[in-house]
């Protein structure tokens, strides 16, 4: 009796263990869409959060020169290597400022590109300009990435400092 009620239940059909093709379409449709939601919420942020990374880059150059200010009197010039100079000794011809030099200023490894493969660009202004108000309260130096285009004195240059609070106010 045992040998035959194996038989019948071998014999029983039952259902293939498996996916049907409707329920494989209904996953593909459900994972286009997250994608397209992603497109469409997340990629925008990233572009903000480019320029905000940007931003705090050229902060932490900004502090960075400071701290070099104070320690040898004046900002990096081109001779001493520009921003080169707050990653690496620059050489010198007085050997005591050589001995105020107490950097990197910059953590090692710190990259001085934007987020699109731009050097940051640093450029020293000269003292007195041309006198006005507005630049009384400037920094001595401008400090700003190219932007997404890497085209200098564009709408979409970061910078930093006074002239990226202008560049605000203006719309810019």
């Amino acid at each position: 009796m045992k040998f035959k009620n194996a038989l019948l239940v071998r014999r029983s059909p039952h259902r293939a263990a498996g996916f049907t093709l409707i329920e494989i379409l209904l996953v593909i449709v459900v994972i286009l869409m997250l994608a397209g939601a992603m497109v469409v919420f997340v990629l925008p942020q990233q572009k903000g959060a480019e320029k905000n990374t940007t931003k705090l880059m050229l902060a932490q150059v900004a502090t960075a020169l400071d701290t070099y200010r104070l320690n040898l009197g004046h900002y990096p010039n081109e001779q001493e290597g520009g921003l080169d100079a707050l990653s690496k000794k620059p050489t010198f011809e007085n050997e005591r400022m050589g001995e105020k030099w107490q950097g990197p200023y910059l953590k090692p490894g710190t990259a001085l590109d934007d987020p699109w493969g731009n050097k940051l660009r640093y450029e020293l202004v000269a003292a007195g300009g041309d006198g006005d108000a507005a630049n009384a309260s400037a920094l001595p130096y401008k400090l700003f990435s190219v932007g997404p285009d890497g085209q200098p004195d564009t709408d979409d240059d970061i910078k930093h400092g006074a002239n990226a609070a202008s560049a605000e106010n203006t719309g810019n």
